[in-house]
């Protein structure tokens, strides 16, 4: 064999032998998606706005798991309360008023049967479930938002840390709620207005965030929350019975679990060019500035003509309630 034939035998094993020809094209395709993948995510690594959102991330979630851990089988009071509220009802006791070491099920009685799928687990099954999605949906929510906003998002996180971790620990539905008025943003207006007059008849502390959702959503959230409303008198002894636990049990005046709600306010913000900037005294007087020029001219208007001023002032005002809830 002469020499050339041999370095040419040689070059082709030593190309066989690549690692790169071990793997068909499909996965070599596959490996080098992978590759580009981590090689962008590095590269954000530079942008120091970045480090500083997974610092406080970190940070945040570190010391919420730690005060979840460290509560044990103290955990979960809120939530026991709506699983053993449900048992007692399905075996015809009174869920308002329970004997054991159970807190009162309060909210109205129509609503006992949409936790009945859940409360029929044993409670050890019923609380992971609970937990489990509860902190999926977070994670999704905040993931959400940090993909827009990263360093915005990780202040907000660290802002409301507190709330969070109290209704992780204690199961109240308040974070779940505020979980799905964020996502309701995204939804088909009559299923966000559901979310919204669900959440509002059960707690009434959401019912601001009703100016956040969509001009349709708004108009079927008043829709639900009158059903809902309805729902409530058709059980009206049972709904009496539900005040009567309401007020009689003792709360602390100021709840700031409650604050987690502000959470829903997350899309609405950050789907503007400058979120906060409604925080700057500039955006108050040019708000100011508008309303006062636009009630001048309504009073100009009815001056000049009292009769027809007085007709387009009501025009103006159905106009903009019609638009305001998505009435065309």
């Amino acid at each position: 064999m002469s020499e050339p034939e041999a370095l040419a035998r040689r070059a082709g094993r030593r190309r066989a032998a690549r690692p790169a020809d071990l793997f068909d094209r499909p996965t070599r395709r596959r490996a080098g998606v992978l590759r580009r993948a981590l090689r962008r995510e590095v590269s954000r690594l530079n942008d120091r706005r970045r480090i500083l959102a997974m610092t406080l991330l970190i940070l945040t979630f570190g010391i919420v798991t730690a005060g979840m851990i460290g509560r044990g089988d103290a955990a979960g009071a809120d939530a026991r309360a709506y699983w053993a509220g449900v048992r007692i009802w399905l075996n015809g006791g009174d869920p308002y008023h329970p004997t054991g070491p159970f807190l009162p099920y309060v909210y109205a009685p129509w609503m006992l049967p949409l936790f009945s799928p859940w409360a029929l687990l044993p409670w050890d099954v019923a609380w992971f479930v609970w937990r489990g999605a509860t902190i999926l949906l977070l994670l999704w929510s905040i993931e959400w938002a940090y993909r827009r906003r990263p360093l915005e998002t990780a202040i907000v996180v660290v802002v409301l840390a507190f709330p969070m971790g109290a209704n992780l620990d204690t199961g109240n539905i308040t974070l779940l709620l505020a979980i799905g008025l964020f996502g309701a943003q995204f939804l088909r207006p009559r299923m966000a207005g559901f979310l919204w007059g669900l959440a509002t008849w059960m707690k009434w502390a959401p019912a601001p965030l009703w100016l956040v959702l969509r001009p349709r959503a708004r108009l079927w959230g008043l829709a639900w929350l009158a059903a809902s409303a309805l729902l409530s008198l058709a059980t009206l002894p049972l709904t009496i019975v539900q005040f009567e636990a309401l007020f009689g049990f003792d709360r602390p005046a100021v709840r700031l679990d409650y604050l987690v709600l502000l959470w829903a306010l997350v899309p609405w913000l950050w789907r503007r060019a400058e979120p906060f900037g409604w925080l700057r005294p500039a955006s108050w007087r040019r708000s100011t500035t508008e309303t006062v020029a636009r009630a001048r001219r309504l009073t100009d208007v009815r001056r000049e003509d009292p009769e027809r001023g007085g007709v387009t002032a009501r025009r103006d005002v159905y106009a903009r309630v019609r638009a305001f809830l998505g009435i065309v």
